[in-house]
């Protein structure tokens, strides 16, 4: 299982063992592992497979 860690665009982490993200207009809407939900107003900046990174621009 590949997990992601999603961070703001100043590195600061905003959720970690990330199973999901949806994008519903300027909401991104981010699963963890245990199901827990956050919807984060902002767009995805950048999304590294290799190293398991997702990068939010939060407004």
């Amino acid at each position: 299982m590949c997990l992601a860690t999603v961070q703001k665009s100043d590195d600061t982490v905003v959720c970690r063992n990330v199973s999901r993200i949806d994008v519903d207009g300027e909401k991104v809407i981010i699963r963890d592992i245990m199901g827990d939900e956050r919807v984060i107003e902002g767009k995805i900046l950048m999304v590294d497979l290799a190293n398991s990174l997702v990068k939010l621009d939060c407004q």
